[in-house]
């Protein structure tokens, strides 16, 4: 039986994951990385779980095939998930469509305690009670349960083939209407670029396609319900600030080429202390010579550079962030606690939501806590990406000020 007797409302539990690193080494990654996933399901009980996935099928989308099909029987027919009998999948498979291939991976389970649960049709505008297991993938474009869309090329000019959009699903649980979006934002293509100024290039661009996001979900063509959004937003840090900060008391020496005579590197030395190297700063390279500023108390010293989310503040919420930076870990299986040398880490991985949807979730009153915010696997190898949970109850009779519009008088 899902959840605790002595906690009422539905059990919910939002996981995003960026897994490119589990279908480029599915041998080392893929057993380590779903039994860190199965604990948490175990630990949290949720009657509903939703599992967004980014860069679904890793960078060789083609070769990787079989391990695609080998994980997602693994997660539908797991010991860990038998009590969850109904399930939707939607994945977009779709590689060879560069007007439309995201590599975005959304799962949904129920628990078999769970009653009167409802996914919502875009196309007929209703509801739809779910019934057993079912998987979609290939095209997911004629699918009337979801809306897909991947954004313009010419939000990313950088990149010649970028698979970043979004997919949004609906659901209905025990009357309470809300939106489900796994999105997938742009990356910083350049350390240095990034560097140059604050707020960075980048960072403008994921904010247009955020700010596209959420004007869509909330538009004309559908009522409104609250929503979370959850996946891989590529936040980064305020690289300049974070720089200086670092390399407070350092100087800077600018590597140019020889032919170009573009900026290749920034080298930080400490003022005296044999002019030691603090960081070296490349394209792909952010080599810092303690990485412990960013495990120490989970970060929380660099969460003042993570502002990102603050143009947003009055349409996204965000529970405290409690956890490291999520990214870049090593993929190295031995070294489950180590980031790469190629990013300033960051909480790149998040689970927001509208202001409505934050009054859906249950505040106890009792000391049991029964909201969490946390990332997966701390110790152990889950690829360059930690994923990153949500678990919460949804509050007895949450949605029925709103029950006359989203009840079963509309549901198929």
């Amino acid at each position: 039986m899902a959840g605790k007797a002595a906690a009422p409302g539905t059990a919910v539990l939002l996981v995003t994951a960026n897994v490119g690193s589990l279908f480029d080494d599915p041998e080392h990654l893929q057993e380590t990385w779903l039994r860190e996933l199965y604990q948490v399901v175990h630990t949290h009980k949720p009657h509903f779980m939703a599992l967004h996935c980014q860069e679904f099928g890793g960078k060789n989308y083609e070769a990787s095939m079989s391990h695609v099909d080998k994980f997602v029987k693994e997660l539908l027919s797991s010991d860990a998930m038998k009590e969850y009998n109904r399930a939707r999948v939607y994945l977009d498979e779709n590689f060879k469509s560069q007007e439309h291939f995201t590599a975005l991976g959304s799962f949904y389970f129920l628990h078999e305690s769970l009653k009167n649960i409802y996914q919502f049709d875009f196309k007929a505008k209703k509801y739809r009670k779910v019934t057993g297991k079912e998987i979609y993938s290939d095209t997911l474009e004629s699918t009337p349960m979801l809306e897909k869309e991947k954004f313009p090329q010419d939000y990313f000019p950088e990149c010649k083939w970028s698979r970043k959009g979004f997919v949004r699903t609906r659901w209905c649980v025990a009357d309470c209407a809300f939106d489900l979006v796994n999105i997938h934002l742009f990356h910083d293509a350049s350390n240095l670029v990034a560097w140059e100024t604050s707020p960075s290039v980048y960072s403008g661009i994921r904010h247009k396609a955020l700010g596209y996001v959420l004007d869509r979900i909330i538009d004309q063509r559908f009522e409104k319900v609250s929503y979370f959004v959850f996946g891989d937003f590529n936040f980064r840090l305020d690289s300049k600030s974070v720089v200086e900060t670092l390399c407070t008391q350092a100087t800077m020496q600018t590597v140019r080429a020889a032919d170009t005579n573009e900026v290749v590197k920034l080298i930080f030395r400490e003022s005296d202390n044999d002019r030691k190297v603090m960081l070296q700063l490349e394209k792909k390279l952010f080599h810092y010579f303690n990485q412990e500023v960013f495990r120490d108390n989970n970060g929380t010293a660099l969460l003042e550079f993570d502002k990102e989310l603050s143009v947003f503040k009055d349409r996204l919420y965000e529970l405290d962030i409690s956890f490291p930076p999520s990214y870049p870990y090593s993929e190295d299986s031995g070294q489950g606690a180590q980031y790469m040398d190629t990013r300033c880490p960051a909480w790149c991985d998040r689970v927001l939501m509208s202001p409505s949807a934050r009054e859906l979730i249950l505040k106890s009153e009792s000391e049991e806590k029964v909201v969490t915010y946390d990332h997966i696997g701390p110790n152990v190898c889950m690829g360059d990406h930690k994923p990153v949970f949500l678990a919460f109850r949804l509050a007895p009779g949450a949605g029925k000020p709103h029950a006359h519009a989203h009840k079963c008088c509309v549901v198929q």
